[in-house]
């Protein structure tokens, strides 16, 4: 199943391999390295670092490793933070000299050797347990990223009704804005594949409260699988989250991923897993692929936009005349046939391109028009006054051409095929812009 493919991008960056279940007990390093992002959190960090520890110690049947990153602390949290890591083997820190989850986040994911990542709040508002179902889709392969929701059906949550309606205005901005189709951005509580935060990481510019949204709209505008677990959430009274700061960043970074999107500047097509890897890819017996497929998934969408352009030309046909009702109801249908077809019949997932894809759609339209227009001109000459089921037979076999024209130009140029050259694996080290993330966290302890 094809992914659209932005031009220029460098091939050397490469795609995600296809995702496999982590072997248990490989090597030294861990499987799961928890990050804990925290300023000024002297009081409440040993308690909950502790407690963490403690849980994936009793419960977690892999290794694991707790990584503390101070957001540029003023006060002891960071000679708290050396102490756990003294104490506790499995605990480390890294000293962050600006402030920002999203930098923090950016910074030790980025170096980190575990092949899954996660992050939660200090304070633990989310219950531990589920920790596990968190990060097991992904071990397993299932999944390539993973989010704890509060605003699931069966998620448990304690909190005010100014955040309770906070919470929920904020997601619904994201669903009417973005199309965001995941429950609840700003909980503290998510995790990722690495060999996915490599390749997603660079693409997001904030680093701030409003990284997680963004990691999550690029990450699901590329078709990635993002699993949701539900979650016992109880509010922090003593939270020092500013509230209106926190939104009015938020909202500007709504406003500037959604223009990126809009105008296709975010190479999503890097995320793109390869073939083989989507079901849909695969060739079963009795389910026609390639040519055939596409041939059927065509046909369908055809014969539904066919039957919803007659409805509009008789609707139109009665308050205006044959050519403009035409005109009108080729043009409604067409916009929904392009991206029917687009989804349906050559399996381009995500937004990326959409609007230059109804572009060409439209020119590919104009023909079609051109083409029915003419007829009902040839039949207007032939005959003063037609029947309306002359004209409608008229139409149907003038859309039947037009129908076989439109699918060899949607093939051939509005959706082409494209073959995506084998790309060297991605660097394991961090990206060369950042070179002292790795010294960070090997002086952190």
């Amino acid at each position: 199943m094809r992914t659209d493919s932005s031009p220029g991008t460098d091939p050397s960056l490469g795609v995600l391999p296809a995702r496999e279940h982590l072997p248990a007990g490989a090597g030294d390093a861990p499987v799961l390295d928890v990050v804990i992002p925290v300023y000024n959190e002297e009081q409440d960090l040993g308690p909950c670092v502790r407690r963490l520890h403690q849980h994936l110690v009793g419960t977690f049947p892999y290794r694991f490793r707790i990584t503390i990153a101070d957001n540029a602390s003023t006060d002891a949290t960071p000679d708290v933070a050396a102490s756990l890591a003294a104490a506790l083997p499995e605990v480390r820190h890294a000293r962050l000299e600006q402030k920002g989850r999203g930098r923090a986040l950016r910074t030790v994911w980025s170096a980190s050797d575990a092949p899954v990542l996660a992050y939660m709040d200090v304070d633990l508002s989310t219950d531990l347990n589920a920790l596990l179902p968190l990060v097991a889709p992904l071990i397993s392969g299932h999944s390539d990223l993973a989010i704890g929701s509060r605003l699931a059906r069966s998620s448990r949550v304690v909190r005010g009704p100014k955040r309770e309606f906070i919470s929920r205005a904020y997601n619904l901005i994201l669903r009417g804005s973005l199309q965001a189709r995941f429950s609840d951005a700003q909980c503290g509580f998510k995790a990722i594949r690495r060999d996915v935060a490599r390749v997603l990481l660079p693409l997001v510019e904030d680093s701030g409260w409003f990284f997680d949204t963004e990691m999550l709209v690029l990450a699901e505008r590329a078709g990635l699988r993002i699993h949701e677990v539900p979650v016992d959430w109880v509010d922090d009274p003593d939270s020092t989250v500013h509230i209106v700061k926190t939104a009015t960043d938020d909202l500007k970074g709504v406003w500037r991923v959604g223009r990126a999107l809009a105008v296709g500047a975010l190479p999503l097509d890097r995320l793109a897993r390869p073939f083989g890897d989507d079901p849909r890819d695969r060739q079963v017996p009795g389910v026609p692929g390639g040519l055939a497929r596409q041939l059927v998934g065509f046909c369908f969408v055809g014969a539904l936009s066919t039957l919803v352009y007659l409805l509009l030309y008789s609707g139109f046909r009665t308050f205006t005349g044959s050519q403009v009702a035409n005109a009108l109801a080729l043009l409604v249908s067409a916009v929904a046939n392009t991206a029917a077809n687009r989804r349906l019949t050559f399996g381009v997932r995500g937004r990326d391109r959409a609007v230059r894809h109804q572009a060409q759609g439209l020119v590919v339209f104009a023909i079609g028009l051109a083409l029915t227009s003419g007829s009902l001109a040839a039949l207007g000459a032939a005959s003063t006054h037609p029947a309306h089921s002359t004209e409608l037979a008229v139409l149907i076999a003038a859309n039947l051409a037009a129908t076989v024209l439109r699918f060899l130009l949607f093939r051939a140029w509005v959706f082409p095929e494209q073959s995506t050259p084998p790309a060297p694996p991605v660097p394991g080290a961090p990206d060369a812009t950042r070179p002292t993330y790795e010294h960070e966290l090997e002086t952190g302890r």
